[in-house]
């Protein structure tokens, strides 16, 4: 998809990039928190020194990669990100409520980091996060891959010509799946025993019946899921951007070209 950048719209400055560095920060310190202490009681998000520690690092991340791209994006993109989350939400809930090994919960995440970047990308991924946790406790500990997945969704459209086409958007989708995955497998296998969703578990089941670990099963069962989860994703993405009118999608005024490096 091309780009066109808006040049009267405000910089990347020094200040932006250490703050969006410090925001990126955060967010991998966390889940590596969450990596090490293996923390496995997140019926209560505010209930345990283990949530609130990784909702603190979490949050502090995410406030700190909106400071930082919030003023770079035009109004009609930040009013993009509550209607992303909304359908990250809605359309994760129906996906893990009827057991299918997909997730389909970063629609929204990925359509901001098409039309405004990675750096919104990501925020808003972790942001969704952050905020379903208060109703979803377990969303929680994944912001890190959620964060990563926009970031990454953005890097691919912007800098790699992801939506050039249909093949290279599957493509794209097929690699962010694999490393997204290998960023979730931990969290699943530590934090929820492998079991964070209905169809996904099943598929871990079964794994551990063909006498793999634990770990072994969840990052296999990344490596199944994922992939096809965040093609699919992609591919609807890319057809939503398709769908719309050139003006309406160019008046986002995108701004993938105008990160920092």
């Amino acid at each position: 998809m091309s780009q066109t950048t808006d040049l009267t719209a405000p910089q990347w400055t020094p200040a932006r990039r250490a703050l969006a560095a410090l925001g990126a920060g955060f967010i991998f310190a966390t889940w590596l928190y969450i990596v090490l202490v293996r923390p496995g009681d997140w019926e209560n998000v505010t209930s345990s020194r283990e949530g609130l520690v990784t909702l603190a690092g979490y949050g502090l991340g995410t406030v700190l990669l909106l400071a930082a791209a919030l003023p770079t994006l035009p109004a009609r993109t930040i009013g993009l990100i509550p209607i992303a989350m909304i359908i990250n939400s809605v359309v994760g809930q129906i996906v893990g409520s009827i057991g299918l090994p997909l997730y389909l919960d970063s629609i929204g995440t990925v359509l901001v980091a098409a039309l405004a970047g990675r750096v919104a990308g990501m925020a808003t991924g972790a942001l969704n996060n952050v905020v379903w946790s208060l109703f979803t406790p377990a969303a929680l500990p994944f912001a890190a891959g959620a964060a990563l997945v926009g970031y990454l969704a953005g890097v691919f459209i912007h800098k790699f010509g992801a939506f050039r086409n249909a093949g290279f958007a599957a493509v794209s989708g097929v690699v962010l799946g694999i490393v997204g995955g290998m960023v979730a497998a931990p969290v699943a296998a530590f934090v929820y025993g492998g079991t964070s969703g209905v169809g996904t578990g099943a598929v871990v089941w079964l794994f551990r019946e063909m006498g793999a670990s634990l770990l072994q099963s969840v990052t296999f069962q990344s490596f199944v899921s994922d992939p096809l989860d965040k093609a699919l994703v992609m591919l609807i993405v890319f057809g939503a951007l398709k769908a719309m009118p050139i003006k309406t999608v160019r008046s986002f005024s995108a701004l993938g070209e105008n990160e920092p490096a």
